[in-house]
């Protein structure tokens, strides 16, 4: 029976959880934004109010809540983009490190916050871009260190974010994220892809095998005995060779 790849079966089973949570996870910001606009609900009282006891629902409800549809869809791309790439490469911790990130963004935005709601997925994109950049980099992994440049060159833009900039624009919230998903890189271990070998190896042909004979364990060359080839070339082509006999006739 042929066994598979291993990194065939690592993409088979991580391809799953990389399309159905995000897509799920997204889905249900837009479900609860078309709850509140359909019954003209206004979920924004249930956002993080800094320093208040009402305001430490809004730890784990805020990321649900947005303002408009233009706040909705600015964050809804980049949540999907990098929740897809997190359950991907970090499978293993990926529900851990999503949990603890929308929790203590929110506890550090409820802590340094300015006195107002705060609402929106923003801080949780925030988490997860300098999650993934930072957790890449010290992995030392060719492939998660591509990953981790891949999200500076996407989102590296994001971090003029996590400074005062437009009003109505919770930066703390953002300030926050980024905090957590540089921290959490630190303590949060996974061995996903670090267990994969660098690359698929091909079949090697007779001709390839021949020639790898003549390095050793260090990558030193060493060709094989020519003699011992000559000697038998040599006595192939003797039991090969052909006589031909002249007989020449003298002319009357």
């Amino acid at each position: 029976m042929k066994t598979k790849n291993p990194i065939d079966q690592h993409h088979q089973s991580s391809l799953a959880s990389a399309i159905l949570w995000p897509l799920l996870i997204v889905v249900s910001l837009w479900i609860v934004y078309w709850i509140e606009i359909r019954f003209r609900f206004n979920f924004t009282s249930f956002g993080v109010y800094p320093r208040q006891v009402k305001g430490l629902f809004g730890i784990f409800a805020s990321p649900f809540i947005h303002s408009g549809i233009d706040h909705l869809y600015k964050n809804s791309i980049p949540l999907l983009v990098l929740l897809a790439s997190l359950f991907y490469f970090y499978k293993d911790i990926a529900w851990k490190a999503l949990l603890i990130g929308l929790l203590s963004s929110g506890v550090l935005t409820w802590i340094i916050a300015r006195p107002s709601f705060h609402i929106g997925a923003s801080g949780i994109v925030y988490f997860l871009a300098s999650f993934l950049f930072f957790k890449g980099i010290l992995s030392r992994n060719y492939r998660l260190v591509a990953l981790a440049l891949i999200v500076v060159f996407l989102y590296g833009s994001l971090v003029w974010g996590t400074m005062p900039g437009e009003p109505g624009i919770s930066w703390e919230g953002h300030l926050s994220g980024f905090s957590s998903g540089f921290l959490l890189s630190f303590f949060l271990k996974s061995s996903h892809f670090l267990d994969l070998p660098l690359y698929n190896k091909p079949k090697k042909t007779n001709s390839e095998d021949e020639f790898m004979k003549q390095f050793d364990e260090n990558g030193n060359f060493k060709p094989l005995d020519t003699d011992h080839k000559e000697s038998n070339f040599s006595q192939s082509s003797t039991a090969n060779q052909i006589e031909i006999n002249y007989k020449a006739e003298d002319k009357e």
